[in-house]
């Protein structure tokens, strides 16, 4: 049973360097001199201790020395941040959330670690993930889950967990996040944030899935206001532009052009959303027509095998690993993978003779959704298909044959678009549930689209701001 003690909300902001400022704000109190980047560091790091026992967030703590600190002539310098555990930063392990090996140091910065830090950031530590990203949520067969900062008794989402919860409760503005199925989104819906995952290629390519047939990887950041999201998707850029993909640049605030948006409720594969959840979307619709847009209905006609290829291809995934994997650290052990990464491997195993099928399948994903899009700029969804979950309802400690059926329930909306290599764009709707949890929805775009997603975020949040942690 969850406690009274288990269900509290926890948030770290007190009157200090940092007070309510997001990342931007920081910044230039930082360029102003009104703050100092290293008193920026500490109290971050004090606000991280803070909430730290109760919400279990971070991996790997780091001293704050000079060298550590991200450029100073970014447009973040100076701004506390994190590592997701599952990306390379100098000197420290990393560790992929996993108990099946020891992770070594790191001996040199990963690529998009380094486009992180041209944005002028301080990395303060490694923030946990479920292992390897598998799972929605940041749980573990053994240890303290990663708790919702917003209560406790419920998950942070996944696979971004640890950086979402640090950012929702107030511990450092901004944080590093990856999304392979939905992993910056589903934890930033969770959690109240803004999550963009890019469109594929837009920062520099996540070393392990650029080897893989299909890639589905983007690194990104969960941050609580749109314009910080927009400033480092800009600053990445400055430091990396692909020059297949049209620049985004610094996106500032809203456009004058009305969109035509295509809108769902229910996800392709037939899942429906729940009541809270269907709410959230079509309070949005109204919001949306009050504002000027065209809003519709939209079908996404995408194969009907597509969850049973997804799920192959993740289980392909998990066996590349637990045959690679001695090449993450000294001692690893697939047996001592926890139960749904033991699962995803065992599924495919049984099933491999499928792989060509479905890589060919899931390649021409890109064209249905392609033709979902004539007519429209942008498509609104859920996020996921129910509202977040309690603390073990999505452990890896449930039986595999259950567990991954919850999951198919719930993560319904955002594997797509990892498929495609589209960006999708996470943000808090205006309901919360009577838990008081954040509900999230979610603006799909073209690739290459990044700015049209940002602008009209920023219409949405001008236009009725995000729910504040410290007000509830």
């Amino acid at each position: 049973m969850t406690t009274f003690e288990e269900r509290a909300t926890v948030h770290a902001f007190r009157d200090d360097s940092l007070g309510e400022h997001d990342a931007v704000g920081l910044a230039a109190a930082i360029r102003r001199g009104e703050v100092g980047a290293a008193e920026a560091a500490r109290d971050a790091a004090e606000r991280v201790r803070a909430v730290e026992e109760r919400l279990h967030a971070v991996q790997t703590h780091v001293d704050v020395p000079v060298s550590r600190a991200g450029s100073a002539a970014g447009a973040l310098a100076g701004v506390p941040s994190f590592v997701k555990d599952n990306t390379d930063y100098l000197g420290l392990p990393t560790g992929h959330g996993s108990a099946a090996f020891e992770p070594r140091p790191a001996r040199r910065h990963a690529p998009f670690t380094r486009q992180f830090l041209s944005s002028g950031v301080t990395v303060l530590g490694k923030t946990r993930l479920p292992e390897f990203g598998f799972s929605p949520s940041t749980e573990y067969e053994t240890g303290e889950p990663v708790r919702n900062p917003w209560n406790t008794g419920f998950s942070a989402g996944g696979s971004s967990g640890g950086s979402a919860a640090l950012v929702a409760a107030g511990a450092v503005p901004i944080a590093h996040a990856n999304d392979g199925g939905g992993s910056i989104r589903i934890p930033a819906a969770c959690c109240g944030l803004v999550g963009l995952k890019p469109t594929r290629g837009r920062v520099v390519t996540n070393d392990q899935s650029g080897r893989l047939p299909l890639d589905i990887v983007s690194d990104g950041v969960v941050s609580r206001s749109v314009r910080d999201t927009a400033a480092f998707l800009a600053a990445a850029e400055a430091h990396w532009r692909n020059p297949r993909l049209p620049p985004v640049g610094l996106v500032e605030g809203p456009a004058r052009r009305r969109l035509r948006i295509g809108f769902l409720v229910d996800s392709p594969n037939g899942v429906h959303a729940d009541t809270a959840t269907r709410a959230a979307v079509t309070e949005t619709v109204a919001r949306l027509e009050r504002l000027g847009h065209t809003v519709e209905p939209v079908e996404l006609r995408i194969d009907p095998r597509f969850t049973d290829d997804f799920l192959t291809y993740w289980g392909l995934l998990s066996f590349l690993l637990g045959v690679t994997g001695r090449t993450l650290g000294a001692g690893f052990d697939r047996h001592r993978m926890d139960g749904l990464s033991r699962g995803l491997r065992e599924a495919y195993v049984k099933d491999w003779r499928r792989t060509p099928g479905v890589l060919r399948r899931l390649k021409r994903t890109r064209e249905a959704y392609a033709a979902s899009f004539r007519g429209f700029d942008l498509v609104l969804s859920p996020v996921l298909a129910h509202t977040t979950p309690p603390i073990g309802h999505l452990s890896p400690a449930v039986p595999y044959e259950e567990l991954i059926e919850r999951i198919l329930a719930y993560v319904a909306f955002t594997p797509v678009n990892n498929v495609v290599g589209t960006p999708s764009l996470s943000l808090p709707a205006a309901a919360a549930t009577e838990d008081g949890l954040p509900v999230g929805v979610m603006f799909s775009g073209r690739p290459g689209g990044e700015r049209t997603l940002l602008e009209l975020a920023f219409e949405l949040e001008a236009d009725r701001p995000f729910r504040r942690i410290q007000d509830a």
